[in-house]
């Protein structure tokens, strides 16, 4: 495979010195993040250091508008073997106050900070509106999806949605998600030991 590369690579890069960019990375499937989680002593080091608040953060945030996910964390943590019930309520509480934002700005921002300050694009709102038109409240079930999933808790707030509906909702959805990646997780890394 070396070989390989180094034929594709202009003359002025290619050299006989081994350079670690020019082997090809593994698939990357379930057992090589496993792998990566495992002996990666950074990853270890920020784990051990900061942990749980770092993954309650991270859940907080992937709820609200700005685009990140969390689920990377949850796996490493778990690869790490910290308790999957505590991790898995951590990532949940997180994820569904970082919701609640979405819904506080829907009810209380207005159009103004919709559109303005949060930049969501009418297209957007408009999909979420029309998902909670085709599905009702019962559409704060996916909240945990990407893309439409922010906008909806969003649209629950514009919408007035009681909070106790839209916290059970919510609150559910979120936690089988979490529940679902653990459960994925603890699986393969049975599977690999």
């Amino acid at each position: 495979m070396k070989d390989i590369c180094l034929a594709l690579l202009p003359d002025s890069l290619a050299s006989n010195e081994p350079a670690a960019f020019i082997d090809a990375p593994p698939p990357l499937n379930s057992l090589t993040l496993l792998r990566l989680f495992r002996y990666s002593p950074a990853m270890h080091e920020i784990i051990a250091t900061y942990g749980y608040p770092a993954l309650f953060l991270l859940s907080f945030l992937a709820a609200t508008l700005i685009p990140l996910g969390s689920e990377w964390l949850l796996v490493a943590m778990l690869v790490q073997r910290h308790d999957p019930v505590a991790t898995v309520a951590v990532a949940t509480v997180g994820n569904y106050l970082g919701a609640c934002t979405s819904y506080a700005i829907g009810i209380y921002g207005g159009n103004f900070l919709i559109g303005k300050v949060l930049r969501i694009s009418s297209p957007e709102r408009e999909r979420a509106e029309h998902f909670f038109a085709r599905y009702g409240s019962w559409s704060l079930l996916l909240s945990w999806l990407p893309v439409i999933g922010d906008p909806l808790c969003l649209a629950g707030g514009l919408l007035k949605i009681s909070f106790v509906r839209f916290s059970a909702l919510v609150a559910a959805g979120k936690l089988a998600r979490y529940a679902a990646v653990a459960w994925l997780t603890l699986g393969t890394q049975t599977v690999a030991a």
